[in-house]
């Protein structure tokens, strides 16, 4: 999602890389903190509370973090890129679908996510990119190999074994994560149609984290209120911490190198989240769920791997015009 320009290519696996697969491991442990902080919090604090306070948090921060960057509120105005809104209706109608993608993505995320082993939903997750690389041929026209088409209904595959419908293992949580990927893959078709240059990375992220906050609040009505502890609310505001810093290493990650040699590191966030569940509450993945988390992240490596071959192709092609297919 972030307007990175990618690297030129280096052999092996030099210094940047190493920074690069680091701060990727670093986002994968920071969301699954984020994971864990919401929830502990959700043993006694309800979901639209969760919501609101710790997107309260995040925005809170990231704007504090605007402010020091930037010294007064007229050059983060500036730097912000709003006034691109009120000249572009068309760019408007983009990121209300984006925000709505944001709201209810995030929304059926936590919902399943309160209710579900964390591994597993960690793990469901990890289809997103396959769900997404489908969505783009089918709405954007975008060109998609038949060997990526498999590589997307094999992660579907390995998707099924972990929710198992119709099995004594199915919990209904698992349909509001599979919600939650469509949400996803909204969000993203959305921010893909948005020029790069017509609104920065981080108003995109305020925008988000502000819509979310607010959608929260919005369901508060329909929920008992319950007076966080200190101790909730400094889960919460961990949980901010976390999800921000998450979204500024894979910033960092993207930079740092070539984006399919770090890429791949997104899948530790399984390990990560296995070693929480296990560790907090005790929770460890069966054999068959096993067998489909290894399907989602071959699917997703093999990804990885064509969308590699297509770009080295791509820059021989420039570089040697006459050079034919392969």
């Amino acid at each position: 999602m972030q307007d990175v320009s990618s690297p030129p290519h280096r052999e092996g696996i030099d210094a940047a890389n190493v920074r690069g697969i680091a701060a990727m491991l670093a986002s994968m442990a920071a969301f699954t903190a984020n994971d864990v902080c919401v929830k502990l919090a959700s043993e006694r604090v309800p979901l639209g509370e969760i919501i609101f306070l710790r997107n309260g948090f995040a925005t809170l921060f990231l704007a504090a973090a605007l402010f020091m960057a930037y010294r007064s509120i007229d050059a983060v105005r500036s730097a912000l890129g709003l006034h691109a809104i009120r000249s572009s209706p068309g760019l408007a109608r983009l990121l209300s679908w984006r925000m709505a993608g944001e709201v209810f993505a995030t929304l059926l995320f936590l919902a399943a996510l309160i209710r579900m082993p964390i591994a597993d939903i960690t793990a469901i997750g990890q289809f997103t990119p396959l769900a997404v690389t489908a969505a783009a041929a089918l709405f954007l026209n975008e060109p998609v190999g038949w060997r990526r088409w498999m590589a997307a209904l094999a992660g579907l595959v390995g998707v099924l074994l972990i929710v198992r419908p119709g099995s004594t293992a199915f919990t209904p949580a698992a349909l509001l994560a599979l919600g939650s990927i469509g949400f996803v893959v909204l969000r993203d078709l959305a921010t893909r149609l948005i020029p790069a240059t017509a609104m920065p990375t981080v108003t995109l992220t305020l925008m988000s984290a502000s819509s979310v906050t607010v959608s929260g609040l919005l369901l508060m009505p329909f929920e008992t209120w319950v007076r966080p502890s200190p101790g909730d609310f400094l889960l919460l505001m961990t949980a901010g911490f976390f999800l921000l810093g998450a979204y500024a290493f894979i910033i960092v990650a993207m930079r740092a190198g070539e984006v399919a040699v770090i890429a791949p590191f997104r899948y530790s966030v399984i390990i990560w989240a296995i070693a929480a569940g296990h560790l907090i509450w005790n929770e460890l993945p069966d054999q068959i769920s096993c067998v489909g988390i290894a399907i989602v992240i071959a699917a997703g490596l093999y990804t990885f791997h064509r969308e590699r071959l297509k770009r080295r192709f791509a820059a021989e092609r420039m570089a040697d015009p006459t050079r034919g297919s392969s």
